[in-house]
Order: structure tokens, then sequence, then C-alpha cells
């Protein structure tokens, strides 16, 4: 655990979801760690997993 050394403003929503990630003993600070990792997460990853050809394919039958 570092030394907070920065302030960063959240809204309420992300401060209750802070709080129920929250384990005993751990600062906001530790869930962020926790939750993103060492950086090398992709957040999005599993998003977009149609080929492009495939998602025109079924916009055009939705539509």
């Amino acid at each position: 655990m570092g030394t907070a050394n920065e302030q960063v403003r959240v809204s309420d929503t992300v401060k209750r979801e802070l709080e129920r990630r929250r384990r005993d003993g751990e600062s906001y600070n530790d869930v962020l760690e926790r939750v993103f990792g060492d950086g090398d997460r992709d957040l999005l990853a599993g998003f977009g997993r149609w080929s492009e050809d495939h998602a025109d394919r079924v916009r055009e039958r939705h539509e």
C-alpha cells in the first residue's frame, strides 16, 4: 500500500461502488489497485468480439 499523494473526485455512485467492493482493512486505493491490477488489464476485453462483417449482417437483419 502506497502513500496517498493525490486527490481524485468521484461521484457518489462511484464512491458507493468502491465501498461495496472494499474488503476489511482496505483503503480506496487498495480497492482500485486490486480492480485495475498492474495496468496491463484491458477493461474492454470481451467487447467487440464480432467481426465488422458479422456485426453488419446482424444490423441489417435487425433493421
